[in-house]
C-alpha cells in the first residue's frame, strides 16, 4: 500500500480516510488513478476535486453517502451508483442488527484493500456481468440458525464470508480453537481470491502441469482429504514443504494459502518501500551490516523473499514483540515454499495487464523453476 496525500493541502492521508485531518476537506479514493483526492461535496451528488491539476467530477459511491461503509468514488458519467468494489457484493448483512453495519464496513474495507492490491498487480477482476458462470461476486452472510452454519469459502466465483469473521473476539476465539498462528479478515479475502484465480489462471491451461509438480495432483478427492486432515492432522515435518498446516490438506488449499501469503508479502514490501524503509542486512559470520533500501525489481522473486522479505519480517516480528503483540508474520519460508511463491509470482507477471478473456496466459516454464 503506497502512501497518499490530500490533493488540497498535501498532508499525509490514509487509504481508509474520508476527511483530511489537516484541512478538513472531504476525501475520496479514485480507483482509476489509484490516488486520494480532496473534494467539494455537492448536495446534487456530483463532487468537484480540489487541488488537482485539472478539475474533475465524481460521484461518491452510494455506500459512501447512504451507509458510510465506503470511501471510493465513481466517475460522474458511470450509471452504476456503486463503486468498482462495492458493486461486486451481491448480499450484505441484515442491517436490522445494529452491529452488522460495523461488520459490513469492516468486510468492505478489507475487500477494497484486496482490490487495491489486485489492481496494483495488474490482474483483471471479471465480474458476474463479464462471466455469468464464474465471475466474481461476494455474499456476506450471518449464521442465524445453529443448524445451518455459514461457511466461508469459494464456489465458481462466489466468495461467501461469514460476517462473524469481522468480530475481533469471535475471530480470535476461532484462531485459538483451530491452532492457527494467524487469522485476519483480509487474510480470508486473500485466501478465497486465490481459489478464484486458480480457476482462471491454472485449471486446464499451460500452467497446470508445472502447478502439479509443485503443489500436487488437485484431482485427489477433496472431501476425503478434508476428513483425513481433521482426523489425522498434518505430518510432523509439514513446515518443510508447506506454508501452513492447513495447506497440507489438499493441493487447492496449498495453492490458496500460498497465494494469500504472496499477497501478504507483496503488500507489506510495497508499503515498506513507499515509506522509504531500509533494512540492515547482515551477512553470515559478519558483524557488519549494510543498510539497503527495499527493491522489488530483483531478478527473481526468490531473491526478493530471501534478501528483502525475510529481514523485513524479522524486523516486524521483533517490533511486535517489543509492543507485547503476537508476531506479525509467524511463518517459516522453507525452500519448497519459496519455490511455490516464486511460481505464483511468475504466473502473476505473465497475467499482468491481460484481459480475463485471454486467460490462462502462456507458460514460460516447463517445470517448477
Amino acid at each position: 500500500m503506497k502512501t497518499f496525500e490530500c490533493s488540497h493541502c498535501g498532508h499525509l492521508v490514509f487509504f481508509e480516510n474520508v476527511v483530511c485531518e489537516n484541512c478538513g476537506s472531504a476525501l475520496g479514493y479514485l480507483p482509476d488513478s489509484q490516488t486520494m483526492a480532496a473534494f467539494t461535496p455537492d448536495p446534487g451528488g456530483v463532487w468537484t476535486t480540489l487541488g488537482t491539476a485539472a478539475v474533475q467530477h465524481y460521484r461518491p459511491c452510494q455506500n459512501y453517502t447512504e451507509s458510510q461503509v465506503c470511501n471510493w468514488m465513481v466517475a460522474a458519467d458511470d450509471p452504476d451508483p456503486l463503486c468498482c468494489s462495492c458493486r461486486y457484493t451481491a448480499i450484505i448483512p441484515q442491517l436490522s442488527q445494529p452491529e452488522n453495519l460495523r461488520y459490513w464496513y469492516l468486510l468492505e474495507a478489507a475487500k477494497r484493500h484486496l482490490f487495491y492490491t489486485l489492481n496494483e498487480l495488474g490482474l483483471a477482476i471479471p465480474s458476474r456481468s463479464d462471466d455469468p458462470a464464474r465471475g466474481l461476486t461476494f455474499h456476506f452472510l450471518e449464521s442465524r440458525d445453529p443448524q445451518q452454519h455459514v461457511v466461508t469459502g469459494h464456489d465458481a466465483g462466489l466468495i461467501t464470508l461469514n460476517i462473524a469473521e469481522a468480530n475481533d473476539a469471535e475471530r480470535e476465539a476461532r484462531r485459538t480453537a483451530m491452532g492457527e498462528p494467524y487469522r485476519t479478515l483480509l487474510g480470508h479475502f486473500r485466501h478465497e481470491i486465490g481459489h478464484f484465480y486458480w480457476e482462471y489462471l491454472v485449471t486446464d491451461g499451460p500452467w497446470l502441469e508445472p502447478f502439479r509438480a509443485l503443489f500436487g495432483d488437485e484431482t485427489m478427492d477433496y472431501d476425503a482429504a478434508l476428513k483425513r486432515h481433521y482426523a489425522q492432522g498434518p505430518a510432523a515435518d509439514w513446515n518443510a514443504h508447506f506454508i501452513s498446516s492447513y495447506a497440507t490438506m489438499h493441493p487447492w488449499e496449498d495453492w490458496a494459502e500460498t497465494w494469500a501469503h504472496y499477497l501478504h508479502i507483496i503488500d507489506a514490501l510495497k508499503t515498506a518501500h513507499h515509506w522509504g524503509v531500509s533494512i540492515a542486512v547482515r551477512a553470515q559470520q559478519d558483524t557488519t551490516a549494510s543498510m539497503e533500501q527495499l527493491d522489488l525489481k530483483a531478478k527473481s522473486f526468490s531473491d526478493v523473499l530471501v534478501n528483502q522479505w525475510l529481514p523485513l519480517a524479522q524486523f516486524l516480528n521483533s517490533m511486535n514483540r517489543s509492543l507485547g503483540q503476537h508476531d506479525s508474520y509467524p511463518f517459516v519460508l522453507s525452500d519448497a515454499v519459496i519455490a511455490k511463491l516464486d511460481f505464483i509470482d511468475r504466473l502473476v507477471q505473465a497475467s499482468r495487464g491481460m484481459p480475463y478473456s485471454a486467460w490462462p496466459p502462456d507458460c514460460p516454464m516447463t517445470g517448477p523453476g
